[in-house]
């Protein structure tokens, strides 16, 4: 089954009819809408902001709900000039420098965590013109400072607020999971910006929601 984290674009595609199914797990209760072969979760259910998602508990109620591969959904800002608003960015890595959320708080487990090299070669199949990137989680709920962006671009590409730990819970489950991004803004300080308002981010993830929704269908026909 395809599981698919992601806004509210994802609401807006055409779908398979869903149904609504609240899942409880170990780490709390996930709304997930779920059909045959596809279940959808919103990221930001409950009105949850970005710090405060409760990644355990949504990717626990995917893998319940029987999600044995995963496309992430993500906003991103471009933390260079060639990762402009309106590219679109498959993720080839990511990188974290504040804690990640685990399943193994109470046990010695290590992984090597990835994105999945078929999920990324089949989104490539689909939009041949997304670029690679590594993805670069910042804490939130604030936005990066232009010292930090300045920093973490050395190695990084793009930055959102929860990819990294969406990406390390699906490897702990044994999920094979990508990253699919939408550069909706130039990061703090980049050529020059400024950083951006929520008003602002808000309205771009709504200019640009439009072309990820067709391609969410898209994705739905290829993976599902």
């Amino acid at each position: 089954m395809l599981g698919i984290i992601g806004g509210t674009a994802i609401l807006k595609a055409d779908l398979p009819k869903l149904a609504a199914k609240r899942i409880a797990t170990p780490f709390g209760t996930a709304e997930v809408l779920a059909g045959e072969n596809l279940a959808v979760l919103k990221r930001h259910q409950f009105n949850t902001p970005p710090a405060q998602v409760n990644h355990r508990a949504n990717l626990a109620a995917l893998k319940l709900a029987g999600v044995d591969r995963l496309i992430l959904i993500c906003s991103v800002g471009g933390m260079k000039k060639e990762y402009a608003p309106g590219t679109f960015v498959i993720a080839s890595d990511f990188f974290s420098a504040w804690d990640i959320p685990t399943f193994h708080e109470h046990d010695i487990y290590h992984i090597s965590p990835s994105v999945d090299d078929d999920l990324k070669n089949g989104l490539r199949e689909l939009i041949p013109d997304a670029k690679d990137g590594v993805y670069f989680q910042s804490r939130g709920p604030r936005f990066e400072t232009k010292a930090e962006i300045a920093h973490f671009a050395t190695t990084c590409d793009v930055v959102g607020m929860t990819g990294a730990s969406e990406l390390t819970l699906a490897n702990e489950l044994k999920i094979p999971a990508a990253a699919l991004c939408s550069v909706d803004n130039f990061a703090n300080g980049v050529g020059g910006a400024d950083a951006v308002t929520y008003e602002q981010l808000i309205a771009a993830v709504e200019k640009n929601s439009r072309r990820m929704t067709g391609l969410i269908g898209k994705i739905v026909d290829k993976f599902a």
